[in-house]
């Protein structure tokens, strides 16, 4: 059966699922599913019996049935108890985080489900079937967006504007969870505001910045649905966390890189044959610091062991041109991700492009660490632009893996999107 195919950017109003109980709300809330892990769940299900992980995470051993299941069959207990209850109107939601003296706000709605190939929510990473499998076998159970994925698009309009102002009203939520991000939320559901809203989102394009498993899923799970003739309904629709990258967007941090056993003085002579290298004296900081300052002019890295440094620069044309895979697109070969994989790690260093031989890591401490743990080397690298992701997804590219991080991520468990309130 055809689906429906937007014919441009839509966020639709719905009925949040929101925890009643404000007092308890930071113990309830969760970071997304797939930034867990085992000793996180365990803390997150510790602190409250409520917590959404028991939701998003369910155990093996949550019942006779399947985990899937269990969590389906919890949600509505919770919603019998009252723990969880609908909002009585439909809302597109603001939602703000604070962290760092950085703050992010944009729109929360049920956003119109369309393919890459129309352009209208661009991803600019791959999936893999196994987490998409994973998350639809739980969306099926739960009938419910659990978990929003997250947007940026240029705005400036009347959308960006209704996001600005709202700041001075009083919120629904308040609440400073224990990362000591404070998390706000507000209402919309002035008719003039939403309709104001979805005339100037309508034309239109959004970036996922993360959430691309999630959004495949939302994609078939709609597709099953029309497959089994179930027409027009709330799956055509995704719970999303819309962001105008021009105003209160997100923070973008580099993910770094080890490779153990290669010494930092070894990838510093080999990386000589190919980029200008120069020894960085001042220490580890000193290197950070000049990193920013090269990457402001081109194609920059810093190499380090944790004691010594260099700093990359000004990679050699002809042999960079021939190294970058010719399919690729302007956006993408411009990328110092990719400069970084398929230039010196593949090409100067001559090694195989694996995650059990290149690590990653979401810090530089991280990455040094894991350098002198294995006598290798820690390969640093600015952050990505939100508006190169942009255009690398705009080009109909995919980044290289491991290439963003954009933070803060928004809370799961604060707006939950039932399908049985839509």
């Amino acid at each position: 059966m055809t689906q429906p195919r937007p014919d441009g950017l839509i966020l639709a109003p719905f009925r949040a699922l929101r925890y009643r109980d404000q007092e308890s709300l930071g113990d309830v809330l969760a970071p997304p599913y797939d930034v867990i892990d085992a000793e996180q769940l365990e803390a997150l299900e510790a602190r409250d019996p409520h917590n959404v992980v028991r939701l998003t995470l369910p155990r093996d051993d949550d019942g006779p049935d399947s985990r899937y299941a269990a969590a389906g069959r919890r949600l509505e207990e919770w919603r019998a108890a009252g723990t969880l209850q609908p909002d009585p109107e439909p809302a597109v939601y603001v939602y703000e985080q604070q962290a760092e003296g950085h703050t992010q706000r944009g729109l929360v709605g049920a956003i119109g489900l369309t393919p890459a190939e129309d352009a209208i929510v661009l991803p600019h990473e791959n999936t893999m079937a196994g987490p998409v499998a994973d998350r639809l076998a739980l969306m099926s159970a739960t009938a419910s967006d659990l978990e929003m994925i997250f947007l940026v698009y240029d705005g400036g309009g009347p959308a960006s504007q209704a996001v600005a102002s709202i700041g001075s009203e009083s919120p629904l939520v308040d609440i400073t969870t224990p990362d000591d991000i404070r998390h706000r939320i507000w209402a919309i559901t002035d008719p003039a505001t939403l309709e104001a809203i979805a005339a100037d989102l309508h034309p239109r394009r959004a970036v996922i910045a993360d959430g691309h498993h999630r959004y495949a899923t939302f994609l078939r799970y709609q597709a099953d649905r029309h497959d089994a003739g179930d027409g027009p309904g709330p799956w055509d629709y995704g719970l999303a966390f819309l962001v105008d990258g021009s105003a209160f967007g997100p923070q973008v941090h580099a993910i770094h890189r080890a490779v153990p056993g290669l010494s930092a003085r070894d990838a510093a002579i080999e990386a000589a044959t190919g980029f200008t290298v120069t020894e960085v004296a001042g220490g580890l900081a000193a290197a950070e610091e000049q990193l920013v300052k090269a990457g402001l002019a081109g194609p920059a890295f810093v190499l380090t062991d944790g004691e010594a440094a260099w700093l990359l620069t000004d990679p050699d044309p002809d042999r960079l041109a021939a190294a970058l895979p010719a399919e690729r697109s302007a956006a993408w070969k411009a990328l110092d991700v990719a400069i970084a994989h398929s230039y010196l790690i593949r090409e100067l260093w001559q090694l195989e492009d694996r995650e059990d031989i290149v690590e990653f890591h979401h810090d530089v401490p991280a990455a040094v660490a894991a350098a002198r743990a294995s006598g290798g080397v820690a390969l640093l690298l600015n952050p990505t632009p939100v508006s190169d992701v942009a255009a690398v997804a705009a080009a109909g590219d995919r980044m290289p893996r491991k290439s963003t991080l954009f933070v803060p991520k928004p809370a799961t468990g604060l707006l939950i999107r039932a399908f049985a309130d839509c």
